[in-house]
């Protein structure tokens, strides 16, 4: 009776999936923390990955936005990054910047207002042009996530690991959520409060990807940034030899050289040993998944 209970779950959220697709959103669902381990596992055959960095801000979808993570799901099956900081009353909102100036109706610093009065404003695009958007809490994006979505959190300030972590756990969000770190240290802070989290890892050069590798953290939870300039092969080699998959940031120069030159410089980089490219352009870096 459990097998057969077990095989109508699966055969409920496939046909699922199938209906989202077919509604034009690329949503990925997982059902525990392992099979978001097995996702970004690093094998030969595995297609590239886009992330959208700051949920995929375009014109009229300002980043850090819930529509705007809806609308960069259009495109592709996209892990969403996005920035953590807090407010004046200790709740997660997402922000990037530490005041409100250039993405909302507000000004001064984020950390000055309160939730209630953050939820007064809305969010500009990057064109400056106000949005019907409003700012959400990391809570909110949490639960949006749970079956459309992997958030990758760029925690802001000084938020500690340990509200991080709780959060996530509050939300049963261990099986979409990935967190991104900048130096060793602090991830292996996350990794000893919950061994089961994924985390985005700094390895820059053979060097830094070596630190990374000896660091005790278990492989299976790793994505590594390798930054946003192409390392030498060998960093890549290094760390598919572990199985782990590399970031490369996009976002910048090598975005700007993507739009001037086309998708052939997206497949070089992918074809170099990129396996995730973090991207400010998303519908443009999403159509490799088509050619």
């Amino acid at each position: 009776m459990k097998a057969w209970k077990r095989i109508l779950q699966l055969s409920l959220v496939f046909s699922l999936l199938v209906f989202l697709q077919a509604q034009g959103k690329h949503y990925l669902a997982f059902e525990s923390p392992a099979q978001l381990q097995e996702y970004f596992r690093w094998s030969p055959d595995k297609a590239p990955i886009i992330s959208a960095h700051r949920g995929g801000p375009m014109e009229g979808y300002p980043e850090n936005c819930i529509e705007t993570f809806e609308h960069a799901l259009l495109y592709a099956p996209c892990l969403i990054e996005c920035d953590v900081a807090r407010s004046k009353d200790s709740v997660l909102v997402l922000m990037h910047d530490r005041t409100l100036d250039r993405t909302t109706t507000g000004s001064g610093l984020v950390s000055d207002y309160t939730l209630e009065e953050l939820k007064k404003l809305y969010l500009k695009d990057n064109q400056g042009n106000i949005t019907p958007y409003r700012i959400p809490t990391l809570a909110e994006v949490l639960d949006w996530a749970r079956g459309r979505a992997i958030v990758e959190l760029d925690i802001k300030g000084s938020i500690a690991p340990e509200e991080i972590v709780a959060i996530i756990r509050e939300k049963r969000a261990l099986s979409y959520t990935v967190v991104i770190t900048y130096n060793i240290e602090v991830a292996k802070k996350y990794h000893a409060l919950e061994p089961q989290l994924m985390i985005s890892a700094s390895a820059r050069g053979i060097e830094g990807a070596q630190r990374l590798l000896e660091s005790g953290i278990n492989p299976s939870c790793i994505i590594a940034f390798v930054g946003v300039y192409e390392p030498e092969k060998k960093v890549y080699e290094l760390l598919h030899k572990n199985s782990i998959m590399a970031i490369l940031g996009t976002m910048g120069n090598l975005d700007r050289k993507a739009e001037k030159h086309g998708i052939s410089v997206y497949k070089k980089l992918i074809n170099n040993g990129a396996d995730i490219l973090a991207t400010n352009n998303v519908p443009l870096a999403a159509s490799i998944l088509c050619n």
